[in-house]
């Protein structure tokens, strides 16, 4: 068994104060940061997701250019290249980070393996080289890039953990919908503290029950 963790989209314009701040955002942020002193030697592999859009043009459709965004398909401008918002959250130890995704350049994305990394490797050609067999997925937001990161996990074959402590959403009812249907496409729904520390041993999957959404989805 080889295990990544995914960081996702914790960025300055995603939580508090940003173009599209999730109530929460900053918490999950010192939170990860929290969790990865504690459990980082149980990871092979700490991979982290940025959207990482141009600043000159829509996006694809992405950004709402010529009318109000509907927050479904069009978004106000965020997470623009080069920009403060883009950045990660200066709560979010990224020394740890072994891998660094950026996606939506031009286009559409919301999960991590719509992305590349620097070299321009896709997450599924990085799982592969590292052998990965199991994903945990932390981040931002719940109801949006975790949900569709953490279905294209499934996918992939992986085998999913997604810490409900540890991911903030857009909307309550959304975030309790998208942890739902990701613990009945197969993925585990835990909470970080029941997960030992490493070297203690890990549980299986199937000890996590999926469940609603906890006060920070």
């Amino acid at each position: 068994m080889s295990r990544t963790l995914f960081i996702i989209d914790v960025q300055n314009d995603f939580t508090e104060g940003g173009a599209l701040g999730v109530e929460g955002g900053a918490a999950v942020a010192a939170g990860i940061t929290e969790y990865l002193a504690e459990h980082g030697e149980a990871y092979d592999l700490v991979v982290a997701s940025r959207d990482w859009h141009h600043a000159d043009d829509d996006n694809g459709g992405h950004f709402a250019t010529d009318a109000a965004p509907d927050f479904v398909t069009t978004w106000p401008k965020h997470c623009m290249a080069g920009t403060p918002g883009a950045e990660y959250h200066p709560a979010l130890d990224t020394s740890r980070v072994d891998v660094h995704i950026r996606k939506g350049q031009g286009v559409p994305a919301y999960s991590i393996f719509e992305g590349t990394d620097d070299a321009g490797a896709s997450i599924g050609e990085v799982l592969t080289q590292h052998g990965i067999t199991d994903v945990d997925v932390v981040g931002i937001a719940t109801d949006y890039c975790v949900r569709a990161s953490a279905l294209d996990a499934l996918e992939h074959g992986q085998h999913v953990r997604v810490l409900r402590d540890l991911v903030a959403g857009v909307a309550p009812e959304s975030s309790e919908a998208a942890l739902a249907e990701l613990g009945h496409a197969g993925a585990a729904i835990v909470e970080s503290g029941a997960l030992p520390t490493a070297g203690a041993g890990a549980p299986e999957d199937g000890d996590g029950e999926a469940g609603t959404a906890g006060d920070r989805a």
